[in-house]
């Protein structure tokens, strides 16, 4: 796929301030766990919040295409802002677009488009990840308002977020037509954040654990009607896993470029390790396989674009660039040697950070499901 005028100019735009504003500090903000809050001032400047949100709400009107490449080049510099970022634009913004009343997208997609607000999505619980049918968080109806109680795990910005959009249990029957969708401001009393995970990467993102207890919101922030949920919830799945997928190219591709740096600075027997063969190769090696999970994006991000279904290629691109990005990250420490290991240079962060990206938005094994199904349903090769 060739890029147009347009998209190249957004990618270096925001490659050019990603250089200058992200990557300077990003090691400092993993070291000291800091959520980056005027960066995130400046990326929603810069119309990052609402890739694809119409202008009329706050966005930029653009593509996915322009999204992927938007989200890698974040995550070149800083995986775990590229990762808040990511969330906010899909499934956050994506949802409240797709199924958000008029009064809804005024009152909180253009905040979140515009980047005023980050929102969260809350679906997995501590005893449902892979399996969202399993989920126990309820909303219960009491009059103009609905009454939620239990408990969401692994939330990406659930303490940093503004609102957050949430997956709870409205009633009795099937998976698929008991849950609701719910928007709630996390000012909310009865919104708890009860702990901030300590994880081993992307410490510059909050990832909450969140009890609803008695969390009482008026019946105006049900997204769409009862019984919707699992319907929204999967809608935002095939954006977010090319989000996932351009997150795990970018990262990779941090610490492709600090390694071939290093190759071409580095000298041993008495010329630039580059010089060597077995470098050579491994840098090849590296490079092939970044543009391979580039190009499964992109095919999957142009199929959104013109409207057709695209669960089975974001799925294939999630599984592969996510799979690949780790093995990357590890060639890059094993040219850097031992500097690969220790801080001083940025692929260390890089591998800790991209760890988590074959886990998030469906695990590979998940993603290995999803493209099963569809290869059962139309075994021919598109």
């Amino acid at each position: 796929m060739v890029l147009t005028h347009e998209q190249v100019m957004i990618r270096d735009a925001v490659r050019d301030f990603c250089t200058a504003e992200i990557a300077p500090k990003a090691a400092d903000w993993d070291t000291h766990h800091t959520f980056p809050k005027d960066i995130h001032t400046q990326l929603g400047l810069l119309g990052c919040y609402g890739v694809m949100v119409p202008e009329a709400y706050g966005g930029a009107g653009l593509d996915a295409v322009s999204l992927s490449l938007i989200i890698e080049e974040i995550a070149a510099a800083d995986g775990g802002t590229s990762t808040a970022i990511s969330v906010n634009n899909c499934p956050v913004c994506s949802i409240l677009q797709a199924f958000g009343s008029e009064a809804q997208k005024k009152e909180f997609l253009v905040p979140l488009a515009q980047g005023q607000w980050l929102g969260a999505f809350c679906l997995t619980e501590p005893q449902a990840g892979s399996n969202a049918a399993e989920i126990r968080c309820a909303a219960r109806r009491e009059g103009d308002d609905y009454l939620l109680n239990g408990v969401k795990q692994f939330i990406t910005s659930g303490k940093n977020g503004q609102v957050a959009i949430v997956i709870a249990v409205t009633s009795d029957g099937p998976p698929n037509r008991r849950m609701s969708a719910f928007l709630v401001p996390t000012d909310t009393p009865g919104y708890i954040v009860a702990r901030v995970e300590e994880k081993i990467g992307q410490h510059s993102s909050d990832t909450a654990q969140i009890i609803f207890e008695n969390c009482r919101i008026p019946a105006r922030y049900l997204i769409g009607e009862e019984g919707q949920g699992y319907k929204i919830a999967l809608s935002g799945l095939e954006g977010g896993r090319i989000g996932i997928a351009s997150q795990s190219v970018g990262m990779a591709r941090g610490a492709y470029a600090a390694a071939l740096a290093y190759a071409q600075d580095r000298q041993a027997f008495g010329k630039p390790i580059f010089e060597h063969q077995a470098v050579q190769f491994r840098l090849a090696d590296m490079a092939t396989q970044l543009e391979a999970a580039r190009q499964l994006i992109w095919h999957a991000a142009s199929l959104k674009d013109a409207g057709r279904p695209c669960m089975k290629e974001a799925a294939m691109a999630k599984l592969f660039a996510s799979e690949i990005a780790e093995r990357v990250c590890s060639d890059a420490i094993q040219v850097l040697g031992g500097y690969g290991v220790v801080r001083d240079f940025p692929v260390e962060r890089f591998y800790r950070d991209v760890r988590v990206c074959q886990i998030y938005e469906g695990t590979s094994d998940i993603q290995k499901i999803i493209i099963a199904r569809a290869l059962r349903d139309s075994p021919g090769i598109n």
